[in-house]
């Protein structure tokens, strides 16, 4: 069921990536951004290709506590707005990471990239629970909605502890259910994201 799940999640968010304006399990793009508390100011100041293709659940790019010179994850970047919105924050000796593994959702991130002239970020490839990245080697982690897509939560919370270098802050947000989940024999690709 694992595997299952993964791969329909993969393809939901690949499905956003290619096809913003369509209809999703979740919601996609800019109104859903500004829905969720990124000023307007800040929306235009990023790519479309980024804003148009955001599916986070939080503003955390915002609120997160960054400084000058941070090297940064953004684990589960999707279309890089929390990841450019970080690299504006750190700063030219700053460094952002953000990893996903939507190949399609890593193209827009790295095209808005490109766009913003934004030399101080970083995507790759990867699996959360697997990440390509040295130990103790992040300051602050962005963690924007991926626990609840992901069975492997162990695992990405393990992977967190090995990268973040000591006293490194880790700012998430997330969904959280207000009543008790269906049992798991249940639970589907239809309602895994709601």
């Amino acid at each position: 069921m694992a595997e299952d799940l993964r791969q329909a999640v993969w393809a939901a968010y690949s499905q956003a990536a290619g096809h913003p304006e369509g209809a999703h399990p979740f919601p996609v793009g800019r109104g859903f951004a500004h829905g969720v508390g990124y000023p307007a100011d800040v929306l235009g100041g990023i790519p479309e290709c980024s804003v148009d293709a955001f599916t986070g659940v939080s503003n955390v790019a915002i609120f997160a506590e960054l400084s000058a010179g941070d090297t940064v994850l953004d684990l589960g970047c999707g279309a890089g707005l929390d990841s450019l919105i970080a690299a504006r924050r750190v700063g030219d000796n700053g460094k952002v990471y953000g990893v996903d593994f939507s190949r399609p959702m890593l193209e827009r991130a790295r095209s808005a990239s490109r766009t913003a002239h934004a030399r101080n970020t970083a995507f790759a490839l990867a699996a959360a629970e697997r990440l390509p990245l040295r130990s103790g080697s992040i300051d602050v982690a962005l963690v924007n909605g991926i626990f609840n897509l992901n069975v492997a939560r162990a695992a990405i919370f393990d992977e967190l502890a090995r990268v973040l270098r000591p006293g490194g802050t880790v700012f998430g947000a997330e969904l959280v259910l207000r009543e008790p989940a269906p049992a798991p024999r249940e639970l589907d690709r239809l309602n895994w994201f709601a």
